[in-house]
């Protein structure tokens, strides 16, 4: 620990945003610029703890307390380094994960967390822009294997474990049903969220390394199940929870309403290009129907394309403005949370459920009712006479996922499924098929990025270790952990 004092004589401090006003006109990242000496006297907070509970609240095992001391003495390279040794991805994660470590972080028992996203974020544009990202290509001690891996998807966990098992040996090919690669990260998170450069110049250093990408090519449509298996040793699914939640509700199937990953990969490919999106909030009065990180990035979304109003609703009370009594320190509290979309317009409802739709003369919905709902004791009860009409004209489902989908992918490759729409799969991430293996959303259900990016790392690991016999590659999680709770 570099500075014993620096948790009392230095207060947290995080990076600010650029204005409103200006923010909302573009699709760049909201943050401002953060000052390396700020920086080092952030890190300087540690306390270098003698059990380092951010590691568990990390499901990739990040070394925090080790890049916190390199960065405070001015060690950024070597800061780099040991943030890569747990994490293929940190521009990712030091950008869209919620940091569950800060929730973890011993200092937080009694003062502010260590700013520890901020850290990460800075140490991986530096390594960037100082040129320290270069790729790795198999090191000579280890023997190619000759073997080839397809993995299907290219989100966080496809990504992971292609680069883990290219950096392997082994001959990897990632198949992509979009246009291009990055799966959520590229076309369901906003520009203003994560510029997609960053996403791009990893994937440069991916196929310098012998990544392949396919993309344009749906797994079990133009590629069937039984080619999969017979031209490759092993196969990765990482294809996300990419079932959504619906609204069993009258009016549902109106024109006008939408997906939230219906509305976003369009909004996302419109802003890329400079273009009119095929459905616009512009002008309209939008309702987003759920509360969270995808309600809050179709926020900020309708916001950037000209909205004349946006009301967030989740059917949950108010979270409290501190952590509970029931969600003691380490675990990640439900706590009220302002990002940036939220600063920058719209309202949010709570405690409300929508009732139904109502459409205008052109059947196009013009409205919902909602109703109050009493959450104390059990499932959601409605109180009668606090029922409303909201309008809308562009409504929002941002409910989540149910799990993976039953296509013809599952179907060619026969795999089994869980209680809960997830593929099946036992502690060594395999799934009921041999050589079939998955990681991610698909196997976990809906998730954080950073379990992502941790599964498939660990999947990676488990494929290696079935075609070799034995891995040396890192094993971040077993399927079965879980976050503190």
């Amino acid at each position: 620990m570099a500075d014993p004092r620096g948790f009392l004589s230095t207060p947290r401090q995080t990076a600010g945003r650029r204005p409103v006003d200006v923010r909302i006109m573009d699709w760049k990242e909201v943050y401002t610029e953060f000052g390396p000496a700020e920086l080092e006297r952030q890190a300087g907070r540690c306390m270098d703890c003698g059990i380092p509970f951010c590691h568990q609240g990390c499901p990739l095992g990040n070394l925090i307390p080790e890049w916190n001391d390199l960065v405070r003495t001015g060690s950024w390279r070597a800061a780099a380094e040991r943030l890569h040794a747990t994490n293929n991805f940190p521009e990712f994660t030091g950008r869209l994960c919620p940091a569950p470590c800060e929730s973890a972080c011993v200092l937080g028992i009694a003062a502010e967390p260590v700013t520890i996203k901020q850290v990460e974020v800075e140490i991986i544009d530096r390594a960037w822009t100082e040129g320290w990202v270069p790729p790795r290509r198999p090191a000579p001690a280890a023997v190619t294997s000759g073997r080839k891996v397809a993995v299907i998807g290219s989100g966080p966990a496809g990504l992971a474990a292609a680069q883990q098992l290219t950096r392997s040996g082994h001959a990897v090919t990632v198949f992509e049903r979009a246009d291009a690669p990055g799966g959520l990260l590229r076309y369901g998170i906003p520009e203003f969220k994560m510029e997609k450069r960053h996403l791009d110049r990893r994937l440069v250093q991916m196929l310098a390394e012998g990544t392949k990408f396919c993309c344009g090519v749906e797994a079990g449509h133009d590629i069937t199940a039984a080619r999969l298996r017979r031209d490759h040793a092993a196969i990765v699914l990482a294809c996300g929870a990419t079932v959504p939640r619906g609204l069993p509700v009258p009016g549902a199937d109106l024109d006008g309403i939408h997906q939230a990953m219906e509305y976003l990969p369009l909004a996302n490919r419109a802003a890329a290009a400079a273009a009119d999106p095929a459905i616009s909030a512009r002008g309209r009065d939008v309702v987003i129907i759920g509360g969270g990180d995808t309600g809050a990035d179709c926020l900020g979304t309708a916001l950037r394309q000209g909205a004349a109003s946006v009301t967030q609703l989740e059917i949950l009370p108010r979270p409290p403005g501190q952590r509970p009594p029931g969600q003691p320190w380490p675990v990640h509290p439900a706590i009220y949370r302002v990002s940036s979309a939220h600063e920058e317009g719209g309202d949010r409802v709570y405690a409300v459920s929508t009732q139904r739709f109502l459409a205008d003369r052109a059947g196009r919905v013009r409205s919902l009712e909602l109703v109050e709902v009493d959450l104390a004791d059990g499932p959601p009860r409605r109180r009668p006479g606090t029922e409303r009409e909201l309008r809308c004209d562009l409504v929002l489902l941002a409910m989540g996922f149910s799990g993976a989908e039953r296509g013809r992918l599952a179907c060619g490759l026969g795999i089994a499924f869980d209680a809960r729409g997830n593929v099946a799969r036992d502690d060594s991430y395999a799934t009921s098929v041999p050589g079939v293996f998955v990681a991610g959303d698909m196997g976990r259900g809906q998730s954080l990025i950073v379990w992502a990016i941790a599964e498939g790392r660990s999947a990676a690991a488990a494929v290696d270790r079935y075609l070799r016999g034995d891995t040396a590659l890192p094993a971040a999680i077993t399927p079965a952990a879980a976050p503190f709770r």
